[in-house]
């Protein structure tokens, strides 16, 4: 059971959230990118839990890291292969109120044709009316995953020992939601 105020059903608003990734360059930094929304949405249950959803697909040909090269780089089929894979989706199996404002979104993670199960800890960040009216709430969370799960196996052997990236990638979600009901 959590807050009956976040009963509703929401749409994840692309323009004030941000679906990002961390992964290690060369084992001493970290490169973070983003891809944009194509579509999300969710709808939360206080009196039903089970019935909560979410459903996110995002945009790979938008990738963006901040470097062009590296951004054409990563749409290829050394990554995520953009043009036979074009979206990364998230479908949810259940939502969970872990306390608090904690909550656990487990679902399939689908990248490049592969799909995962994931469970992905969101904390409610609050509610909020914005100048136009409108009921938003935010979450924000992160989740680590392997990107060979999902055949990424691309790398580089350095000559210090070592590899070029790293398998392990930060999922980072910052979300705002408007409520449409």
């Amino acid at each position: 059971m959590y807050p009956s105020e976040l009963s509703g059903h929401y749409t994840i608003d692309p323009d004030h959230s941000r679906f990002g990734f961390v992964a290690r360059h060369a084992m001493v930094t970290k490169v973070r990118g983003s891809i944009p929304v194509q579509e999300a949405t969710a709808r939360l249950d206080a009196a039903d839990p089970a019935a909560s959803a979410v459903r996110v697909v995002l945009d790979v040909a938008g990738i963006q890291t901040g470097n062009q090269m590296r951004d054409n780089h990563l749409r290829t089929g050394d990554f995520l292969d953009a043009a036979a894979h074009p979206h990364i989706t998230f479908e949810s199996a259940f939502v969970v109120h872990a306390g608090g404002d904690s909550f656990e979104v487990t679902g399939d993670l689908t990248i490049r044709g592969v799909t995962r199960r994931i469970t992905v800890p969101l904390d409610y960040t609050g509610t909020a009316v914005d100048a136009q009216g409108l009921t938003r709430v935010g979450f924000e969370g992160s989740v680590t995953v392997n990107r060979k799960d999902f055949g990424m196996t691309y790398n580089a052997a350095l000559e210090t020992g070592g590899v070029m990236i790293s398998d392990r990638i930060t999922l980072e979600f910052d979300l705002s939601a408007v409520r449409s009901a």
